[in-house]
């Protein structure tokens, strides 16, 4: 797989855009866009990719996520969600913990495969696909301490469905972080290199 900044950009979006759509969900019940939904889900059957495009298809398709990033790291710090900024801070913990755990890595591998079986059958986003993506996650990264705690309406986090998408829009999220990690990324370029990624993340937007 190619290390370079564009793709190590793309993955980082993919983080961004899952951690939004968990919000939708949280707050709304819904996502805003189905086709971003979609992305997110499609992304974790994707498991031995040639380039980072063929993980989420086209840079078109994390044009949620890019936006997501030109509000976070951009001037204009009214538009900052700190809401997000914490759950992308805690599967950067996550990530580093569960790359020293290999039975746990092996157990969600396992999980992804029997998802991505039903998939081929039903659909990347059919109600019996995001259970076992959820389970595999509650399985998993929900045993491993910090544990994420999604704020939202009561409603909607208490219906099993919006739980379920939550849940697998998490483990997206996860799979996008050690994409992330693998091209490079590290927690200190959210610091130091803004600009820099200010630059990509528009040069990529206009490839949508």
């Amino acid at each position: 797989m190619q290390h370079s900044y564009r793709e190590q950009m793309l993955a980082f979006a993919g983080i961004w855009q899952a951690v939004k759509l968990v919000q939708q969900v949280a707050y709304r019940g819904k996502v805003d866009n189905a086709d971003d939904f979609e992305t997110c889900i499609n992304a974790l059957f994707v498991t031995d990719p040639k380039t980072t495009d063929e993980v989420y298809g086209s840079a078109r398709n994390l044009t949620t996520g890019f936006n997501v990033m030109l509000a976070q790291f951009g001037d204009a710090s009214d538009k900052r969600d700190m809401e997000l900024t914490k759950y992308v801070i805690s599967l950067m913990h996550l990530e580093r913990r569960l790359a020293k755990n290999p039975q746990l890595l092996q157990k969600i591998g396992s999980g992804i495969d029997i998802a991505k079986a039903q998939a081929e059958h039903f659909s990347p986003t059919h109600e019996n696909v995001l259970a076992r993506l959820a389970d595999t996650y509650s399985e998993t990264i929900s045993t491993i301490p910090p544990k994420i705690i999604v704020m939202g309406e009561q409603g909607h986090l208490s219906n099993s469905n919006n739980a379920a998408k939550v849940r697998s829009l998490l483990l997206s999220a996860i799979r996008s972080t050690v994409l992330w990690y693998q091209l490079g990324g590290r927690r200190m370029m959210l610091l130091f290199t803004r600009a820099k990624m200010l630059k990509q993340t528009r040069a990529l937007l206009n490839e949508t």
